[in-house]
């Protein structure tokens, strides 16, 4: 079971891992008054993490309703 859901367990990791470093790296005001912030990293890390859930859901709901395969 885990190795279906390790692209989706990766996104989200990445997606947190966007949501960290922009928490690291934080924001300053440059001397000309202008904000310097790494803000393209918060649309990233949503996006990583919708992919994540849905490919959770998707892998989730296909293995439910697949029919388990016979070991003999």
């Amino acid at each position: 079971m885990m190795k279906k859901n390790i692209l989706a367990l990766m996104s989200i990791i990445i997606g947190i891992g966007c949501f960290v470093t922009y928490s690291i790296i934080g924001s300053e005001v440059a001397p000309d008054g202008t904000l310097k912030e790494p803000f393209f990293l918060i649309p990233i890390g949503y996006l990583f993490l919708a992919i994540g859930i849905i490919l959770g859901l998707a892998v989730s709901i296909a293995s439910f309703f697949r029919k388990p395969q016979k070991t003999d």
